[in-house]
């Protein structure tokens, strides 16, 4: 919800309904309480409980019926917190990487419905004129570039960074800046800097695996935290996971997570931030999917709060221009020094080509007009997607609405259902992928679990695909 709405007096009736359909005060088919009751409740003009009650229609949480009044919606289902009944702290070695091998090369497949893909619609980038663009920075290269441009990176794309850090209100300088092969480097190197083999590592749960695979690869323990769907990781776990001393680092991403679509508060990310740097733990913000809020105003990372360089934000082009590129960055803070020296001993350098064309595009491609139509795009394609989902899927099933990213996470009502045995069979049958919870965390908890990408364009064979899909499930809901 906009700043704005959040401050009109509509709005704190919007916030107090949601809040009670959350609570469960009012469940699905129940009727909330009249236009007159809530005017004369509150305190507020019929037309201001009709504007809120208007909006949250619009958002699928309640609905009208004529000459009765205003019911909550029979589908919207929000997902719980998490339950209290599964272990709120797991110290483990993880061990996830064949088992994500193996999905992503089964979903690599040519013409599967690419529910379960990680990367959005690359029809929603202008690839046209980035080609363009690449091609003339190819020609104007300085015949020593190769070398100028080594850790760490291009100072022309470092400088075209920092000055839209700046102008967010991040505290970020040229030199804390380090480009790398995409997020994923910029991550592993960041926990790398700050981590020795035997380390203990928090985390969300359920995490990225990308996560899982990078903690696997360095021989570290992992520590699952608990992440509500909507208002993310919990605080009182993160307070007392941080009295373990084997704790050297925090992963989590603040905004749009992968796979929930949880976003912190402002309130919580202060809560994070004092935490860690009570403890002197540093934090690896992911925050990949940094641009594709829905909202009017685009929210801030911790990292803005940092007065210590304690915070190693990482991020990329991959997910908001231009996924081929493979060019990512870490704003590292104290740590950018180590940073550089670790590339220097793996992958020593990003393409000086990629780097010298996002640099001209950024500044000078319309970067910004881009990205605004990306967002409304991808807001309403993940909205219809909800939609279908809702109406289609199981009874009883839940899922999130993210207020960004395009990953919508569905949690099937009968937790014996086994997501990825459910790809393995959907996949060979009907070529649809999905991405199974198992992905999601080093054990089978989230198995009745799955993450949708909702960045596709609407179709007869995307609503064909989701059909087939949603009969299987109800098929398997109903016999395990």
């Amino acid at each position: 919800m906009s700043s704005r709405l959040a401050n009109s007096r509509y709005g704190s009736i919007v916030e107090r309904v949601k809040s009670e359909i959350q609570q469960k005060i009012w469940r699905p088919g129940e009727r909330v309480p009249s236009v007159r009751e809530m005017s004369k409740a509150h305190g507020v003009s019929v037309m201001t409980v009709l504007k809120a009650y208007e909006y949250l229609e619009s958002e699928g949480w309640i609905h009208a019926k004529a000459k009765t009044g205003y019911f909550v919606s029979p589908h919207f289902n929000r997902l719980p917190s998490p339950d209290v009944s599964i272990p709120q702290r797991i110290n483990r070695s993880i061990n996830i990487n064949k088992h994500v091998f193996d999905v992503l090369r089964a979903c690599k497949q040519p013409d599967v419905m690419p529910f379960g893909s990680a990367f959005p619609d690359p029809n929603l980038f202008p690839l046209q004129q980035l080609g363009r663009i690449f091609s003339q920075s190819c020609k104007g290269l300085p015949a020593n570039s190769g070398l100028v441009d080594l850790p760490p990176g291009s100072l022309e794309l470092r400088r075209v960074l920092a000055q839209r850090y700046l102008r967010e209100g991040v505290p970020v300088s040229l030199d804390d800046i380090v480009i790398t092969s995409g997020a994923m480097e910029s991550l592993g190197l960041s926990l790398a800097a700050v981590t020795q083999p035997g380390d203990t590592v928090l985390i969300e749960s359920p995490v990225f695996y990308g996560a899982l695979q990078t903690i696997e690869r360095l021989r570290l323990t992992a520590i699952e935290l608990p992440t509500d769907p909507y208002s993310g990781v919990s605080i009182k776990e993160l307070e007392a996971a941080l009295s373990d001393k084997s704790v050297k680092a925090c992963w989590l991403m603040s905004k749009f997570q992968n796979p929930l679509g949880a976003s912190l508060s402002l309130t919580k990310k202060k809560a994070v931030y004092e935490l860690l740097a009570k403890n002197d733990v540093p934090l690896i913000e992911d925050d990949v999917y940094a641009e594709l809020y829905f909202g009017e105003e685009k929210p801030a990372p911790i990292k803005s709060l940092d007065d210590r360089g304690l915070i190693l934000h990482c991020s990329s082009f991959s997910k908001c221009l231009a996924p081929g590129f493979r060019v990512g960055w870490v704003a590292a803070g104290r740590y950018a020094k180590q940073i550089e020296e670790l590339q220097f001993m793996s992958t020593l350098s990003v393409g000086v080509p990629n780097q010298y064309a996002l640099a001209q595009y950024v500044q000078y491609g319309g970067y910004d007009n881009h990205l605004r139509q990306l967002r409304r795009t991808l807001k309403q394609r993940l909205k219809q997607m909800r939609q279908a989902i809702v109406a289609v899927f199981p009874d009883g099933t839940q899922v999130t609405q993210p207020s960004g990213g395009y990953f919508l996470w569905v949690e099937l009502p009968n937790q014996r259902v086994d997501t990825s045995q459910v790809l393995s069979i959907v996949l060979q049958m009907h070529q649809i992928s999905i991405a199974p919870g198992t992905l999601f965390s080093s054990d089978a908890r989230y198995r009745h679990c799955l993450r949708i990408n909702g960045s596709y364009a609407w179709s007869e064979k995307t609503e064909q695909a989701l059909l087939v899909l949603a009969e299987f499930l109800r098929q398997q809901c109903l016999e395990q």
